[in-house]
């Protein structure tokens, strides 16, 4: 009666499990990047409609314009521009993958960066429009599709 495993039966085994992580660990890179593209969707969809709710709450008061800028301040973005609200508790600002950044001091430019790259949004005060270029980037795209 056999006690032991031979070793031919555990080089079979590691081989096994070698073919499986190799499957399994480019899976999860794409993971990462997938998680983030639903995180930006899901908070273009919220600025988005905070501007619209945000408008027509103007309009009950007899005010019809947009908010002039999305934020007033560069570590938590979108909360508005001091005056008016949006997002309640806002979105922090980071240059790492995932995060967005203010890029001027009008908060109307803001970058989302994803990976090694990085999608440019502006937000246009006369039309309330927040959006990108989907000429210039395959990422934005994805984000706004």
């Amino acid at each position: 009666m056999k006690k032991a495993f031979t070793m031919i039966e555990l080089v079979f085994v590691i081989v096994i499990l070698g073919i499986l992580a190799s499957v399994a660990i480019p899976k999860f890179g794409d993971t990462k990047t997938t998680a983030e593209i639903a995180k930006a969707k899901a908070d273009i969809s919220s600025i988005r409609a905070s501007l619209l709710t945000e408008k027509q709450s103007q309009l009950i008061k007899g005010i019809n314009s947009y908010i002039s800028q999305l934020s007033d301040n560069s570590d938590v973005l979108f909360t508005g521009d001091g005056t008016r609200k949006l997002l309640t508790y806002g979105i922090a600002s980071g240059t790492t993958s995932g995060k967005w950044s203010a890029d001027d001091n009008n908060y109307k430019n803001y970058t989302f960066h994803i990976d090694s790259s990085s999608v440019a949004f502006t937000y246009d005060n006369a039309t309330g429009i927040f959006t990108c270029d989907r000429t210039n980037s395959d990422y934005c795209k994805k984000l706004i599709n």
